[in-house]
């Protein structure tokens, strides 16, 4: 199945200038996001993991069913004041500003092996927050899984040296 094609290039968004990479035709279509779900899960089958940490918003879509198909739970990462109980944050840099992640606090069993997945890779720091939330709660980051790669953004050097696996590259 070519899921390339249910990516839809919207040009100009979010600003001039940007090439956006629309998945929700992939959202929509039952046999693609079926395949989709299925290529995320191909290459961490057999590996040892405890959880999936989801990323805020568009992570959420994917990580539910990823973790089904590979019989893990999912750890909601979110923007600040989003999570009930008590938290534990981390603050990082991008390109306009500051922005933060959160998770519960105690979430997350010491040394447990975290996959995390989000929709899109592009320059990394959101995925590199997350990574480092995950240490900071006393878990392990087994690697990354994207949806799509917008490989000249240098998010993949960015998660460097954690293993990063996308289904779609561009």
């Amino acid at each position: 199945m070519d899921l390339a094609s249910l990516i839809r290039p919207v040009p100009d968004f979010p600003k001039p200038g940007i090439l956006f990479r629309d998945i929700t035709p992939l959202l929509a279509d039952a046999a693609g996001f079926a395949e989709a779900i299925r290529r995320l899960a191909e290459p961490w089958r057999g590996e040892p993991l405890d959880a999936l940490a989801a990323v805020e918003a568009r992570g959420f879509l994917f990580a539910g069913p990823l973790a089904l198909e590979l019989g893990l739970g999912v750890i909601p990462v979110r923007k600040p004041g989003k999570l009930p109980a008590d938290t534990i944050a981390h603050e990082y840099e991008l390109e306009y500003g500051r922005d933060k992640l959160e998770m519960h606090a105690g979430i997350l069993a010491r040394a447990a092996r975290v996959l995390v997945v989000d929709d899109v890779l592009a320059t990394g720091g959101t995925a590199a927050a997350c990574m480092r939330l995950i240490e900071a709660a006393g878990g392990v980051v087994a690697g990354a899984a994207f949806l799509v790669e917008i490989g000249p953004l240098g998010g993949r050097e960015r998660l460097a040296p954690h293993r990063v696996e996308a289904v779609l590259h561009y």
